[in-house]
């Protein structure tokens, strides 16, 4: 038996929509209202997140002026994830320069940077033919995590992410090349 058998399905149905779309609005309008108000989850950068995050800060005259996050530096005690900011920025960085199609040019910037040569490993940048390789990976083991990244013309952006590390102690599938200099 119809629930309001006086009334048509079709009013029935058109009686409810603005209902639903006052409901649909109003929490439309209580995520942007979230999103603005800085609670929530975007209010925290996320651990995974490479990007420095630049803020505002009052100068005397009263104008705003923008200050930079401090640079990422390496947490020996930390985690991978906490050591995801500063990898991702020596591969940024290595990507700007040019050498960016150097495997040899990003494990000498980890280094650098404070990683563990001996925890590493990179693929060729040159396929067995000579031609520049379309794909570089490059890895630092931490712990039972691995910190990967991976660069080339077919990649587009640079990619810096936290991967589990396989249970051979490694963290790259396939052949790699020594890591001997």
């Amino acid at each position: 038996m119809p629930r309001h058998p006086e009334r048509p399905v079709a009013i029935r149905r058109a009686a409810s929509t603005p209902v639903r779309v006052l409901s649909g609005a109003a929490i439309c309008a209580a995520l942007v209202l979230t999103g603005c108000s800085g609670f929530g989850p975007s209010a925290t950068p996320s651990a995974s997140s490479p990007t420095a995050i630049a803020t505002a800060t009052g100068s005397p005259s009263g104008t705003p002026t923008p200050t930079a996050t401090p640079a990422p530096t390496l947490h020996p005690d930390g985690s991978a994830r906490d050591n995801l900011p500063l990898f991702a920025s020596v591969v940024a960085a290595v990507w700007a320069s040019p050498n960016r199609v150097s495997g040899r040019a990003y494990v000498d910037a980890l280094v650098a940077a404070g990683f563990d040569k001996a925890a590493m490993q990179v693929t060729n940048d040159t396929t067995t033919v000579g031609n520049p390789a379309e794909s570089i990976q490059f890895s630092v083991r931490w712990g039972d995590q691995c910190l990967v990244g991976q660069v080339g013309p077919a990649t587009g952006d640079p990619v810096a992410v936290v991967l589990p590390g396989l249970a051979e102690g490694e963290c790259l599938v396939g052949q790699t090349r020594p890591i001997d200099w």
